[in-house]
Parts: C-alpha cells; sequence; structure tokens
C-alpha cells in the first residue's frame, strides 16, 4: 500500500504535474470561454455551453499531457530504479523515446471529456447564478457563487465521468505489460466485459467530493475579482466623461453570471 510504503509522501505521487499546469489551464479555461462568449454576441444558455465547450477543447493541449505526466508518475516504482524524476523529465523521456504522438497520447478521449464537460460546466453556472438572483450588492453574494461553481464542477464531472476512465486507462496502458487496447471503443468493449458497468463509475465519489470544493473556489474568485475589477472601469470611465443627466449615475458592476 502506498501508505506503508511511502508514508504520507505516497498519497501525493504525481501532484507536481497538476499544480504545474493549474494556473496555466484555469487562465486558458476563463480566458477563451470569455473571448469566444462576446464573439458569439448574444449572451444565451446555448451559447455560454457552445463558450465553455471552446474553452474545455482548447485547455486540452495542457491538460492531456499534464494528466499523462501525471498517470506515468502515479504507476512508477518507488525507489532508486524509478523511472521519472518528475513531470518535465517524464514529459522530456516521454518525447525522446515515443515523440509528440507519444506526448499527446490519449488526447482524443481527453476532447471527448473535456468538450462537453466544460459546456455543462459553464452552462450550469450561468443558469444556477442568474436563478439565485445573484447581484453585486447581495449580501449573499459569495455563499451563492460557491454553491453555484461547487454544483457546476459535480455536473460537469457527471457529464462525462465515463470518458474520464476511459482516458486514464489509455493513457496507462502498456506501462506494466504488453497493451491491451486498440482504441476508445475497444476499451470500453474490454473494460465493461472483465468488470461490469460499475468500472466506469469507478473513483466518482472522491471525485465530486474534490469537486466541490475545487469549483467552489475557483468560480466564485474568478467572479468576484472580475466584478470588482469591471466596477473600477465603470468609474473611471464615468469619471473621465461627465454625465448630461441632473443626477449622475453610479458605476455599473458586471452581472456574476456573465464571465
Amino acid at each position: 500500500m502506498a501508505f506503508l510504503s511511502l508514508q504520507v509522501l505516497g498519497l501525493y505521487k504525481g501532484l507536481g504535474s497538476p499544480l504545474m499546469g493549474l494556473t496555466f489551464i484555469n487562465a486558458l479555461v476563463f480566458g477563451v470561454q470569455g473571448n469566444t462568449l462576446r464573439a458569439l454576441g448574444q449572451d444565451s444558455p446555448l451559447n455560454q455551453f457552445l463558450a465553455g465547450a471552446a474553452a474545455g477543447a482548447i485547455q486540452c493541449v495542457i491538460c492531456c499531457p499534464m494528466e499523462l505526466a501525471k498517470t506515468r508518475l502515479q504507476l512508477q516504482d518507488v525507489g532508486p530504479a524509478r523511472t521519472y524524476k518528475g513531470s518535465l523529465d517524464c514529459l522530456a523521456q516521454i518525447y525522446r523515446h515515443e515523440g509528440l504522438r507519444g506526448v499527446n497520447r490519449g488526447m482524443v478521449s481527453t476532447l471527448l471529456r473535456e468538450t462537453p464537460s466544460f459546456g455543462v460546466y459553464f452552462l450550469t453556472y450561468d443558469v444556477l447564478t442568474r436563478a439565485m438572483g445573484c447581484e453585486p450588492d447581495d449580501r449573499l453574494l459569495v455563499p451563492k457563487l460557491l454553491l453555484a461553481g461547487g454544483t457546476s464542477g459535480i455536473t460537469s464531472w457527471l457529464s462525462t465521468y465515463p470518458m474520464d476512465v476511459v482516458k486514464s486507462r489509455l493513457q496507462a496502458d502498456g506501462l506494466q505489460g504488453a497493451p491491451r487496447y486498440h482504441g476508445i471503443v475497444d476499451c470500453m468493449r474490454q473494460s465493461y466485459r472483465a468488470e461490469g458497468w460499475r468500472v466506469f463509475t469507478r473513483g466518482l465519489a472522491s471525485t465530486l467530493l474534490r469537486a466541490f470544493p475545487v469549483n467552489a473556489a475557483t468560480f466564485a474568485t474568478v467572479t468576484v475579482v472580475l466584478t470588482y475589477t469591471r466596477g473600477q472601469e465603470a468609474q473611471l470611465d464615468s469619471e473621465a466623461v461627465p454625465s448630461t443627466s441632473a443626477t449622475p449615475a453610479g458605476p455599473a458592476l458586471a452581472q456574476p453570471s456573465s464571465l
């Protein structure tokens, strides 16, 4: 067992890879989603889904190699004979021996997971924040944003979790023996025959327990920061251009449901 052989550190094996890419992924996702939504013009539920899906697809460029490195680090032997020294060394060795195709192993399954998942992610958040009446002057704004963000994370994982299982198996395939799978469909077929339908929900509970606080904090932080910065920009604009009305209008803060 990892806890007995590596003590506490064994539980954090492969942590460096997701930490390394998390900042870039979040910046890329929210940037692409916001710009795509503006390009689509209308802030509708369909456009929220499409903008989120576009963001999910593009971030796979970082997400897929990052998760590949995490998987290999978690499966490698312990001790001085270990193959990889860290995430970057892992990816460098994969590129050296398998080329660019090796670094992007599991890319198709990652795209099939991330594209609809992020569409559901942003759509759910938008629907919930509007339904709860999230407004900048609401004293319960932060709790509402936390609830909406956490629920969005859970919903997005539920929508595509079986594909995450397939992706993980494809990325780990062949590391401890001969390759077993010939693609996504073959992996699904063999997994179902050997372990039944429950194999596609294995690890779901722990994933959802992690998803709620992580996404609650992510969405609440991004929304509050954007609302504040847009409010400051609006205030500066109103000061730069004198109002012609008798009663000066206050700065218009951004609607949190529209990132």
